[in-house]
């Protein structure tokens, strides 16, 4: 229980002023904001998990090969299961500048987390409007990444998964993208985070965990509608297979 309060308690501490500062300048001064967005990223992030780490033994484990070639700019597609998959992405390319393909209602309401999404203009899909509506917004981040040399993520599911099984991936928005940015897909997968999707379970199963994310395989951009479709279900399948094996490798007793 203590533990619980001292994490919950540095974690505060850490985000507090840049959030705080955030939502004070977002009115006012959209440089500022980035400025401060930056920082979040590339420390705030970052300090989480250290702080989870120190007091609950929180565990993260990253798989990509060191001298594994990576394209300039391409896009990566994922499983999703937590909000803390953002976070995870952007210190697993810590270098490269990842925006994202999330609904709007992350960019309202959530400290830290909207003015951030905002400044940095990440994709917020709006919940009404219909399909040309979210169409028209991906096409537009999509031009924005490409002149800004930026990694776009998006999970095809769609939503997050509770129980870590993997769902449908839609091919609407996969295919929209890639149709504007035209870049190469990297295909990651990641796991245990849906142990985690609650403030409740957070602090009941971190220190149970080790999150995973690892980076399976790089694609050459799909060119026509049969590759896209062709790519987005050998995507799924390569991450299918991953999430067999974690779960089998955590179900073996320790030592063997």
């Amino acid at each position: 229980m203590l533990t619980n309060i001292i994490a919950v308690c540095t974690c505060i501490c850490l985000v507090a002023i840049p959030s705080l500062l955030n939502i004070i300048f977002y009115p006012f001064s959209k440089k500022i904001c980035v400025k401060i967005s930056d920082y979040i990223v590339k420390r705030c992030a970052p300090g989480i998990f250290s702080i989870l780490k120190v007091y609950k033994n929180f565990r993260c484990s990253y798989t990509r090969e060191k001298d594994e070639k990576l394209p300039e700019q391409f896009l990566v597609i994922c499983n999703h299961q937590s909000l803390f998959d953002i976070p995870i992405f952007m210190t697993f390319f810590p270098e490269l500048n990842v925006r994202f393909v999330a609904k709007d209602t992350l960019a309202r309401h959530i400290p830290l987390v909207s003015e951030m999404l905002r400044a940095h203009e990440h994709c917020m899909i709006p919940r009404t409007g219909g399909a040309g509506k979210a169409m028209k917004t991906i096409e537009n981040f999509g031009k924005r990444v490409v002149e800004r040399k930026q990694i776009p993520v998006l999970f095809p599911e769609g939503t997050r998964s509770k129980d870590g099984t993997l769902r449908t991936f839609y091919s609407a928005g996969f295919r929209k993208l890639i149709e504007t940015t035209h870049l190469p897909v990297v295909v990651c997968a990641v796991d245990n985070g849906y142990k985690i999707n609650d403030m409740k379970h957070l602090f009941e199963n971190v220190s149970k965990i080790n999150y995973k994310c690892k980076l399976l395989k790089v694609f050459p951009c799909p060119e026509t509608k049969e590759e896209q479709v062709k790519l987005l279900e050998d995507a799924k399948d390569l991450i299918q297979v991953q999430l067999d094996q974690w779960r089998e490798e955590d179900r073996k007793p320790i030592g063997k």
